[in-house]
């Protein structure tokens, strides 16, 4: 029997198969992913879906939501509620230190959002030496008496962070209750998870990872959503929060040692009624997790000393809230500007709001600055930010260099003399949009000129990058520099 006609019949019908199937994922394509997003996040999706159909599409599927699953939503929405619920009219602000006219808007527009009131009373000292910090939260740890709460991104054991969990382990000993929070993904790419894990389980406190990734146990989400805070709060007294995760500075990971790459970061801690808006942020995740609603841990702590007169604003972000609360945040401060701008953001990967924001405040004449450090620890984050050097640069936008080996991972801007923002968010799309972060707001003339002698330190090490210089660097690196601000704007 010859089997030749049904051999080409069949290859027929498929290959028509695929064609209608390629032609009929290209429309879905059309309608469905331009739906509430950006123009150009749109865009980025449907040119992969156009050029590789199957592999796009599959892409999209896993990474085209950047919505918790609805069970997470759900708790998100019933906690912003109670917190909104619970500290009405609690704003209590300095009479001594006179705000200007914009800032007012900015605060209930992170209100609105869903931040916590912005409350007066409260002390802040910088950490910006990373052995210093770590030895500044170990000794707080020893001062617990009631609670502990431990939340990091990544947080590992190692010879830096021993004496760290030793001193959890002794606060535990003490009848103190200690809970910790880590990201997964996140700490099970640090070397050592296992370890830590096992370390944890044995010191008695309690813990959980944050947003699991466990498709067997019906645990996941978008893989790439991730909690990216860092705070440690002490019996409602003492919180710290910033930049840095509990780990060595090297990160320990091999290809950092062999590069001799060290993470500089800046941590802060306050006092004063601020403490419960942070730990609120930790209660949000803890019942995310645990289904286990602290509230009587949320109260509001009590100014310590008279002279206590920083105002200051939890801002959560995330996919958890309906808006980006921290790239709202950031614009509206920026085009507030009358003086002065300067950012410190390791990951500077900007979408267009911002950075015709930050470019407008150039061109307007006030002085704006960017620390950026010279190397980068992550290929195609470090070559997308180096693709805005050229429009930040002839736009008058200064940009200095902190060398290399050390990784500028330092978060923070302030605005003219009045305001400075600090936490866990990078001026990057992810931080925008994907990440769960923590950014506080703080008004109050000691706290700016602290930040501002923490600028003066950059600068005192760092060098400035001309436009001269950029236009001279090698082809190549353009063109990688531009290969990567595409794939930036994938979300």
């Amino acid at each position: 029997m010859d089997l030749s006609g049904i051999d080409f019949s069949f290859t027929a019908v498929l290959a028509a198969f695929l064609v209608l199937l390629d032609f009929v994922i290209r429309v879905l394509a059309l309608i469905y992913v331009p739906r509430n997003r950006r123009p150009q996040t749109a865009m980025a999706w449907l040119l992969a879906i156009f050029f590789i159909p199957y592999v796009g599409i599959l892409l999209f599927l896993i990474l085209g939501s950047r919505k918790l699953p609805k069970g997470r939503r759900d708790k998100q929405s019933e906690i912003n509620n109670f917190i909104l619920d619970t500290t009405e009219g609690m704003d209590q602000v300095s009479a001594e230190q006179p705000w200007p006219v914009w800032l007012k808007p900015v605060v209930e527009l992170n209100r609105t959002l869903g931040a916590m009131p912005l409350v007066g009373g409260n002390t802040a000292k910088l950490y910006s030496e990373y052995q210093e910090s770590l030895d500044a939260m170990t000794a707080e740890v020893g001062t617990a008496q009631n609670y502990v709460h431990v939340e990091f991104y990544i947080l590992s054991l190692d010879a830096t962070t021993t004496p760290f969990f030793d001193a959890l382990e002794h606060a535990v000993e003490r009848g103190v209750r200690v809970r910790v929070l880590l990201d997964h993904l996140a700490s099970l790419r640090a070397p050592g998870y296992f370890k830590t894990i096992r370390h944890l389980k044995k010191i008695g406190v309690e813990w959980q990872v944050m947003l699991p990734f466990q498709p067997l146990k019906w645990k996941f989400q978008r893989p790439d959503l991730r909690n990216h805070r860092k705070l440690l709060i002490i019996d409602g007294l003492v919180a710290y929060t910033g930049s840095q995760n509990m780990v060595d500075a090297s990160y320990n990971k091999s290809s950092n040692l062999k590069r001799g790459l060290k993470w500089k970061d800046l941590m802060v801690r306050f006092e004063g009624p601020i403490v419960a808006g942070i730990n609120a942020l930790f209660i949000t995740d803890w019942y995310s997790e645990t289904d286990e609603l602290l509230v009587r841990e949320g109260a509001l702590a009590q100014p310590t000393a008279p002279d206590a007169v920083l105002d200051a604003q939890v801002v959560p972000s995330g996919p958890g809230f309906e808006g980006e609360n921290n790239l709202r945040l950031f614009n509206s401060l920026l085009y507030a500007a009358q003086e002065r701008v300067i950012i410190t953001s390791p990951y500077f990967v900007p979408d267009d709001s911002m950075l015709y924001a930050i470019t407008t405040a150039a061109q307007s004449g006030l002085d704006v600055q960017l620390f950026v450090s010279e190397v980068g620890d992550q290929a195609m984050v470090y070559h997308a930010q180096r693709s805005y050097y050229e429009t930040l640069l002839r736009a008058g936008v200064k940009i200095w260099l902190f060398p290399t080996p050390t990784v500028l991972h330092a978060k923070h801007f302030t605005i003219d003399d009045e305001i400075a923002v600090i936490g866990s968010s990078n001026m990057d799309m992810r931080s925008f949009s994907l990440n769960l972060e923590i950014s506080v707001m703080v008004h109050g003339a000691e706290f700016i000129a602290d930040m501002r002698e923490l600028e003066s330190e950059y600068r005192a090490v760092s060098r400035e990058l001309t436009l001269d210089e950029w236009m001279q660097r090698p082809r190549r690196s353009k063109v990688l520099d531009n290969i990567a601000r595409l794939t930036a704007a994938v979300q």
